[in-house]
């Protein structure tokens, strides 16, 4: 699976994929965080979370599937290791207000 689409040397896009325990219920909770409307994923143990225009926002990957080192284990892994998530959303003031009713803490 390529990690971005290149159009001659011109970088289109990245794909973040993050390992979580459970991929139908992470679809979820992440669509619910970005405004988006509600979907499957397109495997119990990977989804792409999409963007109205079709736009790849977010892969989400069930750890230990597929023999991936850096996805093996949420045990084998420090917490926040290698990874950095930036949104980039329309409504800074509406996303917050949505992050705040699925965590405790932000």
């Amino acid at each position: 699976m390529p990690s971005c689409v290149t159009l001659g040397n011109v970088m289109k896009r990245i794909w973040t994929i993050i390992g979580v325990n459970d991929v139908p219920a992470s679809f979820k909770w992440y669509q619910s965080l970005l405004g988006l409307p509600e979907s499957e994923p397109g495997h119990s143990y990977f989804g792409q979370i999409l963007d109205s225009d079709g736009t790849v926002l977010l892969c989400l990957h069930q750890w230990g599937e597929h023999d991936h080192p850096s996805l093996e284990s949420a045990d084998n892994a420090t917490p926040g290791n290698g990874l950095l998530l930036f949104f980039r959303v329309d409504d800074l003031d509406l996303a917050l207000t949505r992050a705040r009713t699925l965590v405790p803490q932000l």
